[in-house]
């Protein structure tokens, strides 16, 4: 998800918009900060109309695994290695921005108060157009 275009969109799946929306309802007031992941659009059963290697933001990796690990050493094992290139995070108390605290990535969604949209930024805080497209990821399996 590098390498972008300040006018190119970025895409997310609306399952995944919604489930960060009330994930994002219910942690209030305490602030979200998970990692998510991208599909590539050729990996849709649907043609979302956009090219086949452009990345749909489509699945969350949550903090709870691996979670000992993390707040010892800083490593994080609850997101595969080289995945996870974008965040989600909440301000329950503003701005509707990016500020110094946050933790940055290539792209940053940003929720705030009353939780029913989400804003896409770069990790220089420019904003960034979000198109939400009605398509389900493929389901994702653990190889034996």
């Amino acid at each position: 998800m590098t390498g972008r275009e300040d006018d190119t969109p970025v895409y997310a799946t609306r399952g995944l918009v919604d489930l960060l929306l009330e994930r994002a309802t219910a942690a209030e007031p305490a602030q979200v900060n998970v990692v998510i992941d991208a599909t590539p659009a050729r990996e849709f059963d649907t043609d979302l109309g956009i090219a086949p290697p452009t990345p749909v933001l489509s699945h969350v990796y949550f903090p709870t695994a691996g979670r000992a690990v993390s707040d010892v050493f800083g490593v994080d094992l609850g997101t595969p290695a080289g995945r996870g290139r974008a965040r989600f995070l909440t301000h329950p108390q503003g701005p509707d921005e990016l500020t110094r605290r946050d933790d940055l990535a290539g792209i940053v969604l940003l929720a705030v108060p009353p939780w029913e949209t989400v804003t896409a930024f770069d990790r220089r805080g420019r904003r960034l157009p979000l198109t939400v497209v009605d398509a389900e990821p493929p389901a994702e399996s653990v190889p034996e």
